[in-house]
């Protein structure tokens, strides 16, 4: 099928991309992240184990900028709450948390948009969605 209409997205839609924690993070067992659900599962030889995945945890300030070269103005992005709370039922790991504010900085540095769809009512409304 040949479309011969380009579509048209309205002014001011916001491109982004998402990602999972477990996913793109890597780094799973450093600087007291606990083991979450996932790390544990066996994975086949030959097959990903995302132990490492796209190495998210120690590339993000490069991983930022490449999301602004590419023109993204939002980002959805999941918490590894085993990052953030190792045990969890225990005490914040600092470092843990540190990421995720080192994340949002340079998201905003880079003028993207940190996203999630559980956004409240009246901004969703507000924004024209």
């Amino acid at each position: 099928m040949i479309y011969q209409k380009k579509a048209q997205f309205p002014d001011g839609f916001l491109w982004g991309a998402s990602t999972s924690a477990y996913q793109v993070e890597g780094a799973w067992n450093e600087e007291g992240k606990g083991p979450s659900v996932v790390d544990m599962l066996s994975h086949p030889p030959g097959t990903a184990d995302f132990r490492i995945a796209s190495d998210h945890y120690h590339r993000v300030e490069e991983d930022v900028a490449l999301m602004a070269q590419m023109g993204l103005k939002a980002y959805r992005f999941s918490v590894a709450w085993s990052r953030v709370i190792p045990d969890g039922d225990g005490p914040v790991n600092p470092t843990g948390l540190a990421f995720y504010h080192r994340l949002i900085d340079a998201l905003t540095r880079h003028s993207i948009t940190p996203h999630r769809h559980a956004v409240p009512l009246r901004s969703a409304v507000g924004a024209g969605a």
